[in-house]
């Protein structure tokens, strides 16, 4: 639906996602992020069919949609946080202290909400989550927080606006985050390590995609919704950039490498 680049033509990609649906009339559904609920599965599936319908790659808690419902199930998503701040501590002793820094959006608040629930069993400190809305802020921020924290955490930054009030890809925005921040930025996909961040724990897409897949399948061969609970991701695995590694200058021991995915930054 393209809806992080541009949110207000969600409805219509949505209307034009029900037509397809009704054109298709297919036996079941996987519908994947926050913005496919809101947008396109409780204005014109809830309560309008009987069809099963899974979820995948929703950040909220499932009850600002109403699930689960009585033909809807699936998996949230939940990013590894706690184990990617001890890991990059592991991999720097001397981080004490982090910042949250997202795009003002859907995800962004999901995961605002996480880190207030889960915070307490987190190893740093955390200095502050900041939501943003233009690449101006994005900028001053970064400048800020170089002074008031040791590293910053960040989930999608796709969106966040440019001088002409356009959506950045999530790319030019980390650009615009590490120019003002020297320090260091970890993620919480593999993507954002692909494009410059540190490190992170990463959950991926195909865990999403395959237990969503898999809990279709099942309904659509007679398992009752109830039986099938909504469930999240387990999976995660160590991604590091050495570019940005050696950039920071850190000298890791061999041991935390291991089993990590090493990889450089993307032109």
């Amino acid at each position: 639906m393209d809806t992080k680049l541009n949110l207000a033509g969600g409805p219509k990609k949505a209307a034009l996602a029900f037509a397809k649906f009704t054109e298709l009339k297919p036996d079941g559904v996987i519908t994947a992020d926050d913005n496919a609920q809101s947008m396109f599965v409780l204005p014109y599936l809830i309560g309008k069919t009987d069809i099963p319908i899974m979820f995948c790659g929703v950040n909220a808690t499932p009850d600002k949609y109403g699930y689960p419902a009585l033909n809807v199930s699936g998996i949230l998503e939940r990013g590894h946080v706690r184990q990617t701040i001890a890991y990059l501590q592991q991999l720097d002793p001397k981080i004490e202290s982090i910042s949250f820094v997202t795009h003002d959006g859907p995800s962004g608040r999901a995961l605002k909400n996480q880190v207030e629930v889960e915070s307490q069993n987190y190893t740093a400190t955390i200095k502050g989550f900041h939501l943003v809305k233009t690449g101006d802020q994005l900028r001053a921020l970064g400048k800020r927080l170089q002074f008031e924290t040791d590293a910053i955490f960040i989930d999608s930054l796709e969106g966040i606006e440019d001088s002409t009030g356009r959506g950045t890809t999530n790319k030019d925005a980390l650009r615009i985050l590490m120019d003002a921040f020297q320090g260091p930025v970890v993620g919480a996909n593999r993507y954002h390590v692909e494009q410059g961040a540190l490190t992170a724990l990463v959950k991926t897409g195909e865990e999403q995609g395959r237990t969503a897949a898999e809990m279709l399948l099942s309904a659509m061969q007679g398992t009752p919704i109830a039986a099938l609970p909504i469930t999240h991701n387990h999976r995660g695995r160590r991604v590091i950039n050495v570019a940005t590694m050696r950039n920071l200058q850190m000298r890791p021991r061999p041991i935390d490498l291991r089993g990590a995915a090493l990889v450089n930054t993307q032109d």
